[in-house]
């Protein structure tokens, strides 16, 4: 026969009862926070880093030209969405090619009948024109090298020995100098534009004749750098003086740095101004501490906007120099992307909160490009 147990018993054992069930939602609980963090850091190492929604973009190192070339179905790449034409109720998007620019020289290149075939077919008299019809291409010419020989004239006197004279050398910004400035500028502007290293573009030139080592490429950026810092003390003199600048801050790996290993991560400031002619100035510093941004924001006028993503220097610089500091909607809605990404799929609608501060921000962004 089976013992009923007493009263004290049965509580004990819903006491018991109760403490497993609150350790079980603490365990849970636990669990769950785990597998959310697990599922963010695989999303930072394995995911796509953009926050665009809409966009099917892939990796397309490989087959970027197919998966980007116009289909039966899909509208041509060239089309010009600008362009468009007026109807009744809204604006209709013209099809076909955007015209390439007008500002682009032009080279003729004309295609006629052979003299033979300038023959009616009807009564043999000889064709003659009247117009052409005329289709365009876009036409690269593949980097040329060539070598400038500057030939100084000298001068005498016919009559006499004692007058003799030499036409001067050119000004030039590095005396004696292997390139060209516009050959400088090229280098440049392929390894600070377009990320082309100085090693690669040595070897691009070797393809078309000019055999210059790398070390001598990087020794004329370091002589272009300094000769043109002057004009970029100018620059951020224009700049500290705008009403709105913007201000960040990004890690960049620098390779043989004196004293410092490979590894360590060094910083590199972005400012821009927001008023008046263009200004974009970039400051390497090796950390993003309070003492660097210090001598980036020296001399900027009290009563400036100051716009950055929240770093807390920048709150530093804004409460020292007297500005008014701008938050930035792009690091604000970050947070909401990851609440979103967070929430398993089959969870997700659009009356979750993230998702609705996320949709709300996209307003504030498409007020701004209507702006």
């Amino acid at each position: 026969m089976v013992q009923m147990p007493t009263a004290e018993e049965f509580a004990a054992l819903q006491k018991a009862l109760a403490d497993a069930m609150g350790e079980l939602r603490v365990v849970r609980t636990e669990r769950d926070l785990a597998l959310e963090r697990l599922r963010a850091l695989q999303r930072q190492l394995f995911a796509a880093k953009s926050e665009v929604r809409g966009t099917d973009q892939k990796d397309l190192f490989l087959n970027e030209a197919e998966a980007l070339a116009p289909t039966d179905q899909t509208t041509p790449a060239e089309t010009d969405e600008e362009d468009s034409t007026t109807v009744a109720s809204h604006q209709r998007k013209k099809r076909g090619r955007k015209p390439l620019d007008p500002a682009l020289p032009r080279d003729i290149v004309r295609h006629e009948l052979p003299k033979s075939e300038r023959v009616c077919a009807h009564d043999g008299n000889t064709l003659v024109e009247i117009g052409v019809e005329v289709s365009e291409q876009m036409h690269v010419i593949p980097e040329q090298v060539r070598v400038l020989q500057h030939h100084r004239v000298k001068y005498a006197c016919p009559c006499c020995d004692l007058s003799l004279k030499l036409a001067p050398t050119p000004a030039r910004i590095i005396p004696r100098g292997l390139l060209t400035e516009e050959a400088q500028a090229w280098v440049i502007t392929g390894k600070y534009q377009f990320g082309m290293p100085l090693y690669r573009t040595a070897v691009l030139l070797r393809r078309f004749g000019g055999d210059i080592a790398s070390n001598t490429l990087a020794a004329g950026v370091v002589r272009i750098g300094q000769a043109v810092q002057p004009v970029i003390n100018l620059l951020r003199d224009h700049l500290l003086d705008s009403d709105l600048i913007y201000g960040d801050e990004t890690t960049v790996q620098v390779l043989k740095e004196p004293g410092r290993k490979a590894q360590t991560q060094s910083y590199m400031w972005a400012q821009m101004n927001g008023s008046g002619p263009p200004v974009r100035l970039f400051a390497y510093a090796p950390g993003r501490g309070a003492e660097h941004a210090a001598k980036l924001y020296a001399g900027i006028r009290p009563g400036t906007v100051l716009m950055s993503d929240g770093y807390q220097v920048y709150g530093g610089i804004a409460g020292d120099h007297g500005l008014t500091h701008l938050g930035c909607w792009v690091h604000a809605r970050r947070p909401f992307i990851k609440a979103e990404e967070a929430i398993p799929k089959v969870a997700r609608s659009p009356d979750q909160l993230a998702t609705r501060f996320v949709k709300l921000i996209g307003k504030l962004y498409r007020a701004e490009s209507l702006a």
